[in-house]
């Protein structure tokens, strides 16, 4: 095998990988709010819907984006969250385990 063809057939390998693993990333599930460890917490995709008579330590302006378990920014609109494996939050969402960001 020459350099050449080793050295395009090592840069192609790369490529796809690293193709392969961004597909990956950005195709990870959205949270179901049905999903039972969602219902477990109390999840919702929307904040401002939260039931405040089953979960009345939610508070006005808690969010996913502002808890200390959310994997993202501020600014992104779905991120990661520990409680949820791979599944990722709405950032405008709220679970019962919000925790005020430090």
């Amino acid at each position: 095998m020459n350099t050449n063809r080793r050295t395009f057939l090592l840069v192609a390998a790369a490529a796809t990988s690293s193709a392969c693993f961004a597909k990956t990333a950005h195709a990870q599930a959205k949270l179901d709010e049905k999903d039972a460890q969602a219902v477990a917490l109390g999840y919702v995709a929307d904040a401002t819907k939260t039931d405040t008579k089953k979960f009345p330590k939610y508070a006005k302006g808690q969010v996913c984006t502002n808890c200390a378990l959310y994997k993202g920014k501020e600014s992104d609109a779905w991120g990661g969250c520990p409680l949820f494996g791979e599944k990722q939050v709405a950032g405008k969402g709220w679970c019962s385990a919000w925790v005020k960001k430090a």
